[in-house]
């Protein structure tokens, strides 16, 4: 019973410290993923400037997440934002699922751009599912999942262009976006599922508040009016 206790004892002291090692770390670790992993996912350079993580109640924000865009888009970034604010179970960190109470974004810039034959976001969507891969693959079965009770997106705003506008760009204002129970019904997502997630209701919204075809032929009246007038 002696050495029993002392096991346990010793087991716990080593679970501490693992808890007491990734709280102390949680924002470097998160970091590192967000580039690491983001990069590999959109095929896109993903950056961020700050992660801020309390231990206590893992209540934290992040600062200046930018998502580039793909190969063949001209726009400096497809989103960016420049805060994010979490509120991560400090508890769940160790678990296979973490979960996630809040992640609220307000006011991304968002460039949609129209490339040579796709939008910037659809290649975006494009690149996740192959990093995915089918599904039930290992790919999406492999590593920590996540839960997110809510997740919201307000007061964003997207400057639409295509390369046939040249320089020219049209500034829209999206619909308020809110995500609830995200990965709940599955018992966890990956992080590229939550990605994908997040990359198609912003591009349902983009899509209903741009339509190209109707800009370029708008664009071209405008511009064989003009050459009349000369």
């Amino acid at each position: 019973m002696k050495k029993l206790a002392i096991s346990l004892l010793v087991i716990i002291a080593i679970i501490g410290a693992a808890v007491f090692w990734l709280s102390g770390n949680l924002d470097g670790l998160i970091k590192d993923a967000i580039a690491k992993y983001g990069s590999a996912m959109t095929q896109a350079k993903v950056s961020v400037d700050e992660v801020k993580i309390a231990p206590v109640d893992g209540k934290g924000t992040l600062g200046n997440l930018v998502i580039g865009n793909p190969a063949g888009f001209k726009t400096r970034h497809a989103m960016k934002l420049g805060r994010i604010d979490v509120d991560i179970d400090i508890a769940s960190v160790t678990r296979d699922v973490i979960l996630v109470r809040r992640i609220a974004i307000v006011a991304p810039d968002i460039n949609y751009e129209m490339g040579s034959a796709t939008t910037n976001f659809d290649a975006i969507l494009k690149n996740i599912a192959a990093y995915l891969g089918p599904a039930g693959s290992k790919q999406e079965k492999a590593g920590t999942k996540l839960i997110v009770e809510e997740l919201t997106i307000r007061q964003a705003r997207a400057q639409a262009s295509a390369a046939l506008l040249g320089d020219k760009a049209v500034s829209v204002t999206l619909p308020d976006i809110t995500l609830k129970n995200l990965g709940k019904a599955k018992g966890g997502i990956t992080p590229g599922e939550l990605g994908q997630e997040v990359a198609r209701a912003l591009t349902a919204k983009l899509v209903s508040a741009v339509n190209f075809d109707r800009l370029l032929k708008s664009t071209d009246g405008a511009a064989g009016k003009a050459g009349s007038a000369i």
